[in-house]
């Protein structure tokens, strides 16, 4: 067996903070909180820690809404989920080079190509995922483009 890959995670390891949790006191809550520095803080039913990953795998975050995707040249900046019970919270911070206005545009035509209906209300783009799950995405001007915020709740 070829021990190579193994070794690789060592540096990784090396960077976590994890302890366990007691799984018989029934917790099932879960919550994941990221920031733009690569820093992840994970509370799960069986561990709890913290986490530093690489800040371009925060910035270049793969995130599909329905088969909708951030902006081209958009990058993550933050991450937060909470589950619990029946539901779930997340919420998603952004990046994008254009408009507030082009940002808005973009999602909702995206949207509209995935079959999902999406409406600008305002500051924000706003609409239902196809299982359901209300979501927001909140726009704002920032520096030399549009800083963002992505809210989605699920009643699962």
């Amino acid at each position: 067996m070829n021990r190579s890959p193994l070794l690789l995670l060592l540096p990784l390891l090396a960077g976590c903070n994890v302890h366990s949790n007691n799984g018989a006191n029934d917790d099932e809550n879960v919550s994941i909180h990221a920031d733009d520095n690569g820093h992840v803080k994970f509370n799960l039913p069986i561990a709890q820690g913290e986490v530093k990953i690489p800040t371009s795998m925060m910035h270049g975050g793969n995130v599909d809404i329905d088969g909708v995707k951030l902006m081209p040249g958009s990058s993550v900046t933050g991450f937060n989920m909470d589950a619990h019970g029946n539901g779930a919270n997340v919420d998603m911070s952004f990046t994008a080079p254009a408009s507030p206005d082009a940002v808005r545009s973009y999602f909702v035509g995206e949207f509209r190509k995935q079959g999902t209906k999406a409406a600008i209300a305002g500051d924000a783009v706003t609409g239902k995922s196809k299982d359901g799950s209300p979501f927001t995405i909140q726009v704002r001007p920032a520096g030399s483009g549009s800083q963002g915020k992505i809210e989605i709740q699920s009643k699962d």
